[in-house]
């Protein structure tokens, strides 16, 4: 994101989420002159015309009818993120964080000394020499990989790499590497390679169907659903990851609907890339 899409970005950001955008604000949070500040507005409104209107009574321009955000993902977290790091001084404009509070997940031990060989092999396609343990070989063992992305499942990172032992391509857990990464020579193994990277899955979730009407119409509200079912596409290789944290499980119905809640519509179309 440039400066002038990153400019425009917060802009719609509190037009958008907050109801309203002054001058004044955007001066503060961009760090310009507040004259500036009015230039970017304008020239903002002179690329969205009717987007936003000034409102002399409380001097501050809000969105119109016709608003449509042309650089946000409409996701609230997207708001949320912003609006609990920010850490101007509050003011009559920028009233500072929104107040919060954040579950600490336990940390997951991490040294320098691991992360500077993978991150200097995943950018260079080096081929790593590591030391990996795992609850299935929890005794040191010797393997080498060449990593292609860090992955966030939301409540671990991990690395996905091509794994000359295994010959194919696996997730590792961070706080599982040991001793110090050995850097190698880069390799022809690309991302072009992983089938289950770059494969897109289509998972299709619905209410289970032993709640009662209302109880499902809750979950319909809850997710946004279209027709009683939600979409939801994925990365194939990443598709366990997202059944876990919304508490689906592929192969198990629980005994409560309500310890459920949602059911997996097309079991048989993402089988093949599950676990296990």
């Amino acid at each position: 994101m440039n400066s002038a899409e990153h400019r425009y970005w917060l802009l719609e950001l509190l037009a958008y989420w907050e109801g309203r955008v002054t001058p004044r604000q955007l001066s503060e949070h961009w760090q310009v002159s507040r004259q500036h500040a009015s230039t970017q507005l304008q020239d903002y409104l002179q690329a969205h015309p009717d987007s936003l209107d000034y409102h002399p009574s409380s001097k501050n321009y809000q969105p119109t009818s016709n608003f449509q955000p042309q650089h946000l993902s409409g996701d609230v977290t997207e708001y949320l993120e912003w609006a609990t790091r920010q850490t101007l001084p509050p003011s009559k404009d920028s009233p500072g964080q929104l107040p919060h509070e954040i579950l600490q997940h336990p940390t997951r031990r991490v040294t320098p000394r691991i992360m500077r060989p993978l991150v200097q092999a995943l950018r260079e396609n080096r081929r790593l020499d590591v030391d990996y343990i795992s609850l299935t070989h929890p005794d040191d063992q010797g393997r080498i990989i060449v990593p292609h992305h860090f992955v966030n499942t939301g409540q671990r990172w991990h690395l996905r790499a091509w794994c000359e032992k295994s010959k194919g391509f696996r997730d590792f857990v961070l706080s599982r590497f040991r001793g110090t990464p050995e850097l190698m020579d880069t390799s022809n193994i690309t991302l072009d390679q992983d089938k289950a990277w770059n494969t897109q899955l289509t998972l299709i979730l619905e209410p289970d169907p032993r709640l009662t009407q209302l109880q499902k119409q809750v979950l319909e509200e809850d997710y946004a659903m279209n027709n009683g079912q939600l979409h939801i596409t994925t990365r194939a290789c990443l598709a366990n990851y997202l059944l876990k944290n919304l508490q689906v499980h592929p192969r198990i119905l629980e005994g409560e609907p309500e310890a459920q809640q949602l059911v997996i519509v097309n079991k048989d179309d993402i089988k093949p890339w599950l676990f296990g």
